[in-house]
């Protein structure tokens, strides 16, 4: 009988693809380190040779971003996190401790299924295809709907070099036919061994909620404190690449300024210097309307657009090349758009009296939405800096950088990563910039060192001791008890004499 309904097709093919992934990374799994990275060194290169073509096509499809800045991305997630993981080990035994007679056994944890989001598609194929084999597991992606050719293409681009190379065919899947019943299928199959959940927060809470093991990562709102001791110029430029990066499409990137209100006229003046333009309080009422949905969700229609569009979407005159929208903000909530995750070149502004009210400022920001990602502080002041390190709820606090290339690696030492982990707080099994050291487990071996008896021992001679520095200690307070008690009663009996005059 031939399927004809959607759904059913999906299913199929979901459960079809992963049944071969899972034969496939038994293949894999069997393979050396040697041969595992040549694999990821030509899906690097694949990557790399196509970094263009496939920007245009995200770009294309999404109508998302700046593809120019998408290249940069394929980049990143080719060559920056293969330079990065290329070294690691992966397969057999990875770790050593002669002395305590110990050692670590990689084990793939099998099949990974790896959301897509449409933000960042082909990049993200990318990323999660280099750290899942290197890691020995097989993966199948789920695109975007939105974004479904671009990742299609993708997927085909960099399986066609990795079977080249010598990976087998189906450690690299796609579903082709996507809908939510698909989609789920994925999440809770059997087969499924990871999820790598990359998108939004209801997506990635359908995967927490399958019964598989998953890791995902939570909304970002990351705030952007500037304080007093800061470079003024440098950190406004700072944000101004961040959130024009791709038009601010990375989760990573700030979402508020914070600024003491000392520094607020200088800040407010290098905004606008910088080519940043500054609502009126009509017009960022004119703004809000159209930041979210109904459903007080973010506004796809204002997702990775321009400035100048988002603008006149609301019907707010600005010069063409503005590049970021400021609205002052005195207030955080659900129903407060300012004050939420805007993937696009818009910022809320609060000015505060200190530096502490800034510190609780950012806190309240991050609580609301956002808790356990990124913020960002431009300081020169280290004891500051400490204090923001050991008070924010999140799981990355850059300092002196822009969010969006700061969280991901790109201009900092931190993991180079597609996927942040938000940590418990936010909602995720890891506070990780996510590599293939969190896609496989560690077998230990351990020897023998001591015998059941040596253990007894050991426990009698402490136990006895313990019960001998009790029982000095409770005659010590006993005399200690019989020392008082003589003392008050002589103290009675002195105050009964006196008064009886004997």
């Amino acid at each position: 009988m031939q399927l004809v309904d959607k759904d059913l097709i999906s299913i199929q093919e979901t459960r079809l693809l992963l049944r071969n992934a899972k034969d496939a990374q038994v293949k894999l799994g069997q393979m050396s380190q040697t041969e595992i990275d040549k694999i990821c060194e030509a899906i690097k290169n694949a990557g790399l040779q196509n970094s263009e073509k496939l920007a245009k096509s995200a770009n294309e499809e999404t109508g998302f971003g700046v593809y120019e800045d998408k290249i940069i991305k394929n980049y990143f997630a080719s060559q920056v996190v293969y330079d990065s993981i290329k070294d690691m080990k992966t397969v057999g035994i990875v770790n050593v401790d002669k002395g305590k007679k110990l050692y670590e056994v990689a084990v793939p944890v099998g099949v990974v299924a790896g959301l897509i989001p449409s933000t960042n598609p082909t990049s993200t194929v990318i990323y999660k295809t280099l750290i899942s084999i290197k890691s020995g597991n097989s993966i199948v992606f789920s695109p975007h709907p939105s974004a479904k050719k671009c990742i299609i293409e993708t997927v085909k681009v960099i399986k066609e070099a990795a079977v080249a190379a010598g990976m087998p065919g189906d450690c690299i899947g796609c579903v082709t036919e996507i809908t939510m019943e698909g989609t789920n299928e994925l999440l809770k199959n059997e087969n499924t061994s990871l999820i790598l959940a990359t998108g939004g927060e209801a997506m990635v809470k359908a995967a927490y909620s399958s019964g598989n093991p998953a890791i995902g990562v939570g909304p970002g709102n990351g705030p952007a404190f500037i304080e007093k001791s800061a470079n003024i110029p440098l950190a406004v430029k700072q944000i101004i690449d961040s959130k024009t990066f791709d038009n601010g499409v990375i989760c990573a990137s700030e979402q508020s300024i914070i600024v003491e209100k000392e520094s607020e006229n200088s800040v407010l003046k290098e905004l606008k210097k910088q080519g940043c333009y500054i609502l009126s309080s009509e017009e960022k009422k004119h703004l809000e309307k159209i930041m979210l949905t109904p459903k007080l969700t973010m506004n796809p229609k204002i997702v990775g657009k321009k400035a100048s569009y988002i603008a006149g979407m609301a019907g707010v005159n600005v010069p063409e090349d503005t590049k970021v929208l400021i609205g002052v903000e005195s207030s955080v909530g659900h129903k407060i758009p300012f004050s939420r995750e805007k993937l696009c070149p818009i910022l809320a502004f609060y000015v505060e009296d200190d530096w502490t009210k800034a510190c609780k400022r950012a806190i309240e920001i991050l609580s609301n939405e956002g808790a356990g990602h990124t913020m960002i502080i431009h300081s020169r002041n280290e004891e500051r800096i400490r204090e923001f390190a050991l008070k924010k709820p999140v799981s990355r606090l850059l300092v002196n950088t822009p969010g969006a290339l700061g969280g991901i690696g790109a201009t900092t030492n931190l993991a180079p990563a597609l996927t942040l982990g938000c940590g418990a707080i936010g909602g995720s099994a890891t506070s990780d910039n996510i590599s293939p050291l969190n896609l496989l487990n560690l077998r230990r071996v351990a020897y023998g060192i001591k015998e059941l008896d040596e253990i007894r021992n050991i426990v009698d001679c402490k136990c006895k001791n313990h019960s001998k520095k009790k029982s000095t200690e409770e005659a010590e307070m006993d005399r200690t008890i019989e020392n008082r008690l003589e003392l008050v009663t002589d103290l009675i009996f002195e105050k009964l004499k006196n008064q009886l005059n004997i």
